[in-house]
């Protein structure tokens, strides 16, 4: 078998007890405009995409793959739930999120995926902005949180590859040097700038920026943990600290720019230093469709809710 086949709330609920929910919609779409218009519009783009990327998805070879344990559904749910759930911590100290924003964020993870880049922070800032009482400017936390993560992403990249450059200059991947110079000059002068204009960029205090970094950092590594975990249980013969070499490596790829076939570059790396072609292949590639299948199911789920709920509103 090849690889490519298997290809809201308490301030809701309080508002609630005094006016019905439809009222409050209404006056937060009088008050917001066109920002009110975002999330919904975004819900039928990743319909859309929904519609146009599932026949990409072989689930029925996927799911044969997929181990039998609960424990690899349960490690499976952490490492897809970790980025909505860090960035939840982060808008609760902000905001005072309530516990419903954690959907509008599994949302925004989702709209990232199958839509362009930072396409589900705009989704998150129209969601914001709709809601009354939430917070009055979210655009200046959402920004400063994307540049955060951007910054600290870049900072770890750039420490992975000084520890592994051993390992990437010996196994002799194909990527050109010039690409890989380019891909450190874009990281190195991205976060240059960030720093030296940071007085302007962000507009958070310097204690929240704080936090946000750490919460970003612990985000980071405790995926790369857990995509190791994931990886061991769906191919225990291979030891666990083999993948977490691997899933530092693969990290450490996805984030260089400039250097094309980031998966194929992966996929030589993990064949090189374990071998078993087809199973590492397999196991990656089950891992991949598992993911692309919740992101089509939960997207298409939650975007139908959205244009749904909407017209129940406009009736």
């Amino acid at each position: 078998m090849r690889s490519t086949d298997l290809v809201d709330s308490q301030s809701w609920s309080a508002l609630g007890k005094v006016r019905p929910r439809l009222e409050l919609s209404r006056l937060a779409l009088r008050q917001n405009g066109w920002g009110a218009w975002i999330a919904p519009v975004i819900s039928v783009a990743v319909i859309c995409a929904v519609i146009a990327q599932i026949d990409r998805l072989n689930l029925v070879e996927v799911w044969k793959l997929v181990p039998a344990s609960p424990i690899f559904w349960f490690v499976y749910a952490a490492w897809y739930l970790i980025g909505p759930a860090s960035d939840w911590i982060i808008f609760r100290r902000l905001w005072q999120l309530p516990l419903a924003g954690f959907v509008a964020l599994i949302r925004k993870l989702i709209s990232n995926e199958l839509l362009l880049g930072y396409a589900g922070e705009v989704y998150f800032y129209g969601w914001a902005r709709s809601r009354a009482g939430l917070t009055g400017a979210p655009f200046g936390a959402i920004k400063d949180v994307a540049i955060l993560s951007a910054l600290v992403g870049n900072l770890v990249t750039l420490l992975m590859l000084i520890g592994t450059w051993p390992l990437i200059g010996a196994l002799h991947l194909g990527i050109e040097g010039r690409m890989l110079l380019l891909s450190v000059g874009v990281i190195l002068s991205s976060s240059c700038v960030t720093m030296l204009f940071r007085r302007r960029l962000f507009t958070l205090p310097a204690a929240d920026l704080r936090f946000i970094a750490a919460a970003q950092l612990v985000r980071i590594t405790a995926m790369t943990l857990l995509a190791a975990m994931l990886w061991h249980i769906a191919l225990p013969s291979v030891s666990l600290s083999w993948w977490v070499l691997l899933a530092t490596v693969r990290l450490l790829i996805s984030r260089l720019p400039f250097v094309p076939g980031k998966d194929l570059v992966f996929a030589g790396v993990a064949i090189f230093l374990i071998g078993r072609e087809a199973e590492i292949s397999d196991t990656l590639a089950m891992i991949g469709g598992l993911t692309f299948a919740v992101h089509l199911l939960f997207g298409a789920a939650l975007a139908i809710r959205d244009v749904v709920g909407l017209g129940l509103e406009e009736a």
